[in-house]
């Protein structure tokens, strides 16, 4: 928590939310409600271990903020994010309500283990958020890539369908019957050009189709190399 003025609000807040979500509490030493609501901000802070930061700033010695922010009761509370306030409330809250509101804004402990992406950080984030579809998609990559193809389907079955998730359980299909080994190959070795040209030319099987639009699907629409394969996959379906 930082106790923020006129005088450095612009760079405690402003610019420090270009980087890091800043939740903002305006608030008064005369102020009961205040009072209360003070322990939960600082408590859901605490919890999310720095990827938000919590500011209080005392509408009485900076009568200039409360101006700026149409402050009009208190305490009011304002999230920033980019240098702007992307979400408010105003008087006292129940802890669930504060919760949702940080939650909204700043990264679960699950969801920071799942973009760190190695596998003992995934194993964690599943234990926090068993349902959590990237880690599990993430993991059952590594999983695959190691031969690993019981574990990767035990991690897969519980998922809704979903372009990768249908991917993977072809790919494991494919690989349980002897099937596409160079393609599958050349995925594991970050040559998904190579692996692209190779599954065209497996085409209409069924899981190939789902493979290859599974893979597209994790390099995202804009990549080059997606929009020319699926040119080629239309081409070859239809």
């Amino acid at each position: 928590m930082v106790d923020v003025s006129e005088a450095d609000f612009d760079a405690e807040v402003i610019e420090r939310s270009r980087t890091t979500p800043v939740i903002v509490d305006f608030w008064a030493a005369w102020c009961g409600p205040c009072r209360a609501l003070t322990p939960l901000l600082e408590e859901a802070a605490g919890a999310r271990e720095g990827s938000v930061v919590l500011a209080k700033v005392d509408t009485d010695a900076n009568p200039g903020l409360a101006e700026l922010f149409g402050i009009q009761g208190i305490p009011a509370v304002k999230a920033f994010r980019d240098g702007a306030v992307v979400e408010e409330f105003v008087g006292a809250q129940s802890r669930a309500v504060v919760e949702r509101f940080f939650d909204a804004l700043a990264p679960s402990k699950a969801e920071l283990l799942a973009a760190a992406g190695d596998e003992q950080s995934l194993r964690q984030a599943l234990a926090l958020e068993p349902q959590r579809a990237d880690a599990a998609i993430a993991l059952a990559r590594i999983l695959l890539a190691r031969g690993d193809d019981d574990e990767a389907h035990a991690l897969l079955e519980p998922l809704p369908e979903d372009f990768q998730v249908d991917g993977l359980r072809a790919r494991i299909r494919l690989h349980q019957a002897g099937q596409y080994a160079p393609a599958i190959a050349a995925l594991d070795g970050g040559d998904d050009e190579q692996a692209f040209e190779l599954l065209l030319a497996g085409l209409p099987d069924e899981d190939v189709r789902m493979l290859i639009v599974g893979e597209l699907d994790r390099r995202g629409a804009s990549d080059p190399l997606v929009r020319a394969t699926r040119r080629r996959l239309a081409a070859a379906l239809y």
